[in-house]
């Protein structure tokens, strides 16, 4: 929080002319390195980009004006638009006309915003813009003459200039990975850029001992993130080496560790879980960088620094955020989600939390919540307090995990936190056991008052189990019990003990830029006043003939 008071306490000088002046230096006639920018594109986009729709942090504008700031754009749609990741949509599209486009972006970028400016110069999205320029020089700038070469050169040059004099310019997280990608970049491919290059490995030194924890998880906790880490440190490992650098041990070594982690993050589909502001992400995008990444073939199934756990038996699958929020600096985009989980079921998702919606004014926030996640929610307040910008005010101080397995095949898991401790007087135990032969996974919920009083206040409680917007859900037994039926035939029921069963409306976010109805299992009740409170509940595998009728989701972009 300092850094980034003391970054934007500089902004009288990074304005003057006189800054200007000490960023700008020699021209640079030619790179000593290009890059290959190895990821793919999305080619219908890149079509859309020659029409003049631009289709950025999920909204689109047409033909936009004023170009780099255009009337009514959202602020992520500006900062994806000046870092020129949408290049690589541009190269998908191929032939003359993208190539055309691409040049003529650049150029009019360099005329329009070659002086700083606190938007299109903040250190990350400059760092995304070397490097999409460098990655992308090849499809942009072989072909083009010789006047708007050396631009881009020199405009290259100016920007890691500000970047090795600003870093870490108050950035925390993947963000200050990005803006020292850009600085590297520079610093393998330009002339003069050995000062960088050094700069640059140092800094990544040091934030590599920092965001990556030792059992190899992002100190963010965040699926999403953790794979864009991994991703920027394959790049950076491959120009190195491709520039005939020395690629530092550290960078080796966090890849390594990283990929385990990876795959413990993937469920049988091949996408992500979703916690902390997570989506499922492409699975063609999550394999090309675990092949990239060329470690372990196996996931991890306990990270206990990251805080995550995977439970494996038979064809079922959980995943549990088991540990503490991230520490304040990294938690911009945490959740209240403590000791939820999520299950699969071969290559079907069965409980889920709930998702994010980065680009939607409403569903980007509301999902942080609790109630958004498979887990329990105390008197409908949230087990972290949450900020209305991002990041936790207040969070558990105190999150156990206990893992077991024994000769039967059944693993064990016993946690509790603290979340509700200081508010509500109350600490929530939660133990998970998945069965042999993935036969089903059993749960206790426990609320146990910290003082010993005669008399406590009875509060509220809901234990949530969102459901996939796949599964078709309901009520049986006269509403004792739930039957689950995934599409491809396989059937679950779920029952409980020590509170009120309900089947209710739901919304899965999983997909990105989607927003789809599903159900939750609702387990409700009132804590005891004079003891601990109880839920046990269970998920056992059912036979049931495959349901013919497929599942009725519809797209609530409006709602």
């Amino acid at each position: 929080m300092l850094e980034k008071t003391g970054y934007k306490l500089k902004y009288p000088l990074l304005i003057s002319p006189f800054y200007d002046w000490m960023i700008s230096g020699k021209s640079i006639p030619n790179l000593v390195f290009t890059p290959t920018d190895p990821w793919l594109g999305d080619a219908n986009k890149g079509r859309a980009i020659l029409t003049g729709k631009i289709e950025l942090a999920g909204h689109v504008i047409n033909n936009p004006a004023p170009l780099w700031n255009p009337i009514g754009a959202e602020p992520d749609w500006v900062k994806e638009f000046h870092s020129f990741s949408w290049l690589r949509s541009l190269r998908a599209a191929a032939g003359d006309q993208a190539r055309r486009t691409a040049r003529e972006m650049l150029n009019l970028w360099i005329k329009d915003n070659n002086q700083w400016r606190p938007l299109t110069w903040e250190p990350s999205i400059t760092g995304c813009r070397l490097y999409n320029w460098l990655g992308h020089y090849e499809f942009i700038g072989s072909s083009a003459d010789i006047d708007l070469r050396q631009r881009i050169h020199d405009s290259l040059a100016k920007q890691a200039r500000y970047l090795s004099a600003c870093l870490p310019g108050g950035l925390t997280g993947v963000e200050l990975i990005r803006a020292i990608k850009g600085l590297l970049y520079a610093g393998v491919c330009l002339p003069e850029g050995s000062t960088w290059l050094k700069r640059a490995l140092s800094l990544l030194s040091k934030e590599l001992s920092l965001q990556i924890l030792p059992d190899g998880g992002h100190i963010q906790r965040s699926p999403h993130i953790h794979l864009e880490a991994l991703r920027h440190l394959i790049d950076i490992r491959a120009t190195l080496h491709a520039g005939k650098k020395e690629v530092p041990g550290s960078i080796i070594s966090a890849i390594e560790s990283m990929s385990p982690v990876l795959r413990m993050f993937l469920h049988g589909d091949g996408g992500l879980c979703l916690f902390n502001d997570s989506n499922e992400d492409h699975g063609w995008q999550i394999d090309m960088v675990l092949r990239r990444a060329e470690g372990r073939k196996q996931p991890l199934l306990a990270a206990p620094q990251s805080g995550f756990q995977r439970l494996q038996s038979g064809r079922i699958m959980v995943i549990v955020d088991a540990g503490a929020p991230p520490p304040p600096g990294y938690d911009i985009t945490a959740h209240a989600g403590t000791l939820s989980f999520e299950m699969s079921v071969g290559r079907e998702r069965l409980i889920t939390n709930c998702g994010v919606h980065r680009n939607h004014p409403q569903w980007r926030w509301i999902p942080r919540a609790t109630a958004a996640h498979t887990t329990l929610t105390l008197a409908e307040t949230n087990s972290a307090h949450l900020t209305p910008n991002g990041g936790l005010a207040k969070r558990p101080d105190n999150v156990t995990c206990r893992r077991e397995e024994d000769n039967n095949g059944q693993t064990r898991l016993e946690m509790s936190h603290d979340g509700y401790l200081n508010k509500l007087d109350l600490i929530h135990n939660r133990t998970l056991v998945v069965l042999a032969k993935g036969e089903g996974l059993e749960g206790h919920d426990n609320l146990i008052f910290a003082d010993e009083l005669d008399e406590r206040i009875r509060q509220d409680f809901a234990i949530r189990f969102h459901l996939h917007s796949d599964v078709k859900a309901s009520l049986i037994n006269g509403g004792d019990a739930v039957l689950l039926s995934l599409q491809k035939g396989g059937g679950w029921q779920f029952s409980c003990e020590g509170a009120t069963l309900t089947l209710e409306p739901s919304v899965y976010l999983g997909k990105a830029g989607e927003i789809r109805r599903s159900q939750q299992i609702v387990l409700s009740g009132i804590t005891t006043s004079t003891s601990n409170t109880e839920i046990n509940w269970s998920l056992v595998r059912v036979n049931t003939k495959k349901s013919a009728q497929k599942n009725n989701q519809s797209n609530l972009w409006d709602q």
